[in-house]
């Protein structure tokens, strides 16, 4: 799959045509199943954070599956129930960090590019280099991203704080350069991730030091060149940012889309990138209807992705395509798709409410939520569980 996206879409990618490479999660719906199928969280509670040794992490890997449909939160969130209940209740509470992030980015949109409560910090010593590769942790850290396109959630912290809160770079820079990369890129999580660590979301910045690597990544700072001139031996000097004028973030309604299927008559399936698995409701409600899925050239020649995320779709596609006729294009999605009668499933970002306006599709099937969106404040985690209830 790897030489046919570099033969059709190479251009578009980070590397180019010639360094198209897949990367360590194999995309497509056959592989998603099998990952599902061999889901295990006992431990999850102890090991989620853990980095190194590898074979002890105890981070499930399924997010690149999650982020683009092939596995649903409430699919996931059910394969867990006999889990021990210390590792359910933990793995679950990370699965409704998901569902918070959809509705914070349904809610505000691309204001979520924006700093929503506070300005980032200032350290007293801003770096030149942001992640500098010869901090072992660094390093290892730009290896497994570059080359695997994923990294455990608490590297994920690590890198956005030593980033923005110490070396005091852009923090919208650095979700960009994570961002191309990670196969479970989404801007509603990555950017929710950032805004949480910078501090510029929460109000209280997360500090990277060397004693979260010795006790996340044993015996990782032993082999670093800089073991004994270790330039994170403390929490970094930085202060908060003051309080900047936001989007509102308290109670309101949240977008959730159609609640029952709106519309009828649908000859084509409108397929897009949040939402490539089988089950895809406007997929899963007529098994022989054909669909069609467009690379968003435009899209794509502006954010550069990397070839390994192209491939991830790539192998999405391909396992769809063994199941029903589907049409892959390449182009401006509102071209391509121009006077077709499409039936879609609501998707909770702005580019598909954009897309949706000028497609305009005669049959819409609702988004399948974990938690339906309701009237709810969406200023913290907190605050928004308590807003919206569990899960039905």
């Amino acid at each position: 799959m790897a030489s046919w996206v570099a033969a059709h879409l190479g251009d578009l990618a980070l590397e180019g045509a010639d360094g198209i490479r897949p990367g360590a999660i194999r995309g497509g719906q056959v592989a998603a199943d099998a990952a599902l199928a061999g889901l295990d969280v006992s431990g999850y509670a102890r090991d989620r954070s853990t980095v190194l040794p590898v074979e002890k992490r105890g981070a499930t890997r399924l997010s690149p599956y999650l982020r683009h449909g092939l596995l649903s939160l409430r699919e996931v969130w059910d394969a867990v129930s006999d889990a021990p209940s210390r590792d359910r209740e933990k793995y679950r509470y990370e699965l409704l960090w998901q569902e918070y992030a959809r509705h914070l980015y349904a809610r505000v949109g691309t204001a979520l590019g924006e700093p929503l409560r506070h300005a980032q910090p200032t350290p007293s010593r801003p770096w030149d280099d942001r992640w500098p590769a010869q901090m072992a942790c660094v390093g290892s850290a730009m290896e497994e991203l570059r080359g695997d396109g994923w990294m455990v959630n608490q590297v994920r912290m690590w890198m956005a704080s030593q980033w923005a809160v110490r070396a005091g770079a852009p923090w919208r820079a650095g979700e960009d350069a994570m961002f191309v990369h990670l196969l479970d890129g989404s801007r509603a999580a990555n950017r929710l991730g950032w805004q949480w660590t910078v501090g510029t979301g929460s109000g209280k910045p997360y500090g990277f030091s060397r004693w979260q690597v010795e006790k996340r990544s044993p015996g990782l700072c032993d082999s670093c060149a800089l073991s004994r001139s270790c330039p994170i031996p403390e929490w970094p000097d930085a202060d908060l940012g003051p309080e900047v004028d936001g989007p509102y973030l308290g109670a309101a309604e949240i977008p959730g889309g159609p609640t029952e299927v709106e519309g009828a008559g649908g000859e084509v399936v409108w397929l897009t990138a949040e939402s490539l698995g089988v089950t895809d409701p406007a997929l899963a409600a007529a098994d022989d209807r054909p669909a069609v899925f467009v690379f968003d050239e435009p899209l794509l020649r502006r954010l550069r992705l990397s070839g390994k995320r192209l491939v991830f779709l790539a192998e999405t596609l391909g396992d769809l395509a063994a199941t029903r006729p589907l049409e892959v294009r390449r182009g401006r999605v509102d071209v391509e798709l121009a006077d077709l009668p499409l039936a879609t499933t609501y998707a909770p970002v702005p580019g598909w409410t954009r897309l949706a306006a000028r497609l305009d599709p005669v049959e819409v099937h609702p988004w399948p939520w974990l938690v339906r969106p309701r009237r709810a404040p969406v200023r913290s985690y907190t605050a928004w569980r308590k807003g919206v209830g569990d899960p039905a």
